[in-house]
């Protein structure tokens, strides 16, 4: 028997009554040096017939019957067919990079099937410059983003002349195999079911202590303003329905520009991240008549994931604490808003760090169960929820990184929304640069793409409010 972890098991059950809860990266990369007219081709070929061994949990999908008790479990497919899982796509002649992303807005609101192994990929030619790109979505309880961005990077290599590489859901060579409880049609131990359970129900007990002292700890936040008490968030277009079409948009921001931000102001660069979003939809939602006076709130994933965590052999989907962030909407002065973010995140991290992942979910179990039930309701009544928006900073590849010669250019995260949390903003790292990728429903964003100028504005605003001048980011 492989059971899954208690957070991976209630986004399962969840997703049975709200929408796909997949993530996804899409990665640009220009062809070798040597490459020729049939490149992708070959490629794409190349790619459904390699016999490199799957990584364990691309062969494995969920689970839940009569004869697992009604527990979630993990079962493993001896064979994939990769038909299945990898597929091509071109663009049409002349398309850009607005054609590339209304691709990867249908591709992202595809669900992924629960009878195989959750995952799909697709390689897509027809860029400009005869570059293509690689989209993979992965079900969320598979692999987390700070997993999911290492995967990739153990998967790729700094040096252009590397060769032979296999695929990025492949595994290296040094995984150990797929566990051997997780094989399919295998009946799991009754009693290792009863052991399961009732170790949660003692792990549930030893939490109502950290809750106890986080709630009351909340509470004295929320008087100083640095915390935000269940369903203190102002309601927008954001706390609705998401619709069934998603629409993707993403852009490449020098790293440079951020660090000067950071190191101008004193602040972290996941504090500088944070606040140009903010001041991205303080505009958008200006723009549209509707800003609130209250500041919206972010719904945050903090890392709890220590070193020895992303190894290889890792075998945690999630590892992580969730926490609630104003965003400090509500302030016109972009200096005032990042200085307010600062503290908001600086107390965020320690609450995750001091009474750990599961008991700070159980702290926003007020805020996220209305946020994300209410709109499953007939008529959703517009009231206060406990957050607006998914915002999130996942660390990709710290170097020029290739794959079998093709540089990869960019990477950009493309995350989950769902309804009441209609909107999703994950910023990843690379190299010299910082990508922002945007994510949410055609009928609650049509526009999407106007969140990328508006990040560029909201970039300009805090170099000349840290520094006084606009070209700050040439220093």
């Amino acid at each position: 028997m492989d059971p899954m972890e208690p957070l991976d098991a209630a986004m399962m059950t969840a997703e049975l009554l709200s929408d796909p809860l997949h993530a996804a990266a899409l990665l640009i990369l220009s062809p070798p040096p040597e490459a020729g007219p049939g490149y992708v081709d070959e490629l794409y070929q190349h790619a459904l017939t390699d016999t490199a061994e799957l990584d364990p949990r691309f062969r494995r999908h969920p689970h839940a019957g009569i004869d697992t008790a009604g527990l979630w479990v993990w079962r493993t497919d001896e064979g994939v067919e990769m038909r299945e899982h990898l597929q091509r796509r071109t663009l049409p002649a002349g398309a850009g990079r607005e054609a590339l992303w209304q691709l990867i807005s249908e591709l992202h609101t595809e669900p992924l099937d629960r009878s195989r192994p959750m995952w799909m990929a697709y390689v897509i030619d027809g860029l400009p410059g005869g570059r293509f790109a690689f989209y993979i979505k992965v079900h969320h309880t598979v692999i987390d983003g700070v997993a999911g961005l290492k995967m990739i990077t153990d998967a790729l290599s700094t040096d252009p002349q590397d060769r032979s590489m296999p695929p990025i859901y492949a595994a290296p060579p040094h995984r150990p195999a797929a566990h051997p409880g997780a094989a399919r049609g295998a009946i799991p131990n009754p009693l290792a079911l009863m052991r399961a359970a009732l170790g949660g129900v003692g792990s549930g007990l030893g939490l109502i202590r950290q809750v106890a002292l986080g709630e009351a700890s909340m509470v004295l936040a929320s008087l100083a303003g640095t915390a935000v008490l269940p369903l203190g968030a102002p309601y927008t277009r954001f706390n609705g329905r998401l619709g069934r079409e998603r629409t993707v948009a993403g852009a490449t921001w020098p790293k440079a520009r951020i660090r000067a931000i950071e190191k101008a102001a004193g602040v972290t660069g996941n504090d500088v991240l944070t606040t140009v979003v903010a001041g991205v939809l303080r505009e958008w939602l200006a723009a549209h008549g509707e800003l609130p006076d209250r500041s919206l709130v972010a719904i945050c994933p903090v890392t709890v994931r220590s070193r020895e965590h992303v190894s290889d052999e890792d075998r945690h989907g999630n590892l992580f604490g969730l926490q609630l962030c104003p965003l400090g909407t509500d302030m016109a002065d972009p200096a005032e808003r990042l200085a307010y973010v600062h503290r908001v995140m600086s107390r965020a991290k320690d609450q995750v760090a001091s009474r750990g992942s599961n008991a700070t979910m159980l702290m926003l179990a007020l805020s996220i169960a209305p946020t994300v039930l209410l709109p499953a309701l007939p008529f959703a009544p517009r009231l206060r929820r406990g957050y607006n928006v998914s915002l999130s900073n996942v660390p990709g590849p710290q170097a020029e990184m290739y794959w079998n010669g093709a540089h990869l250019e960019e990477i950009y995260p493309v995350s989950i929304a769902i309804d009441g949390q209609a909107l999703n903003a994950t910023m990843c790292s690379y190299a010299d640069r910082v990508t922002f990728g945007y994510v949410s429903g055609r009928k609650v964003m049509p526009d999407i793409g106007s969140l990328i100028p508006l990040t560029e504005r909201a970039i300009v605003e805090l170099e000349t409010a840290v520094a006084g001048r606009r070209d700050f980011a040439t220093n």
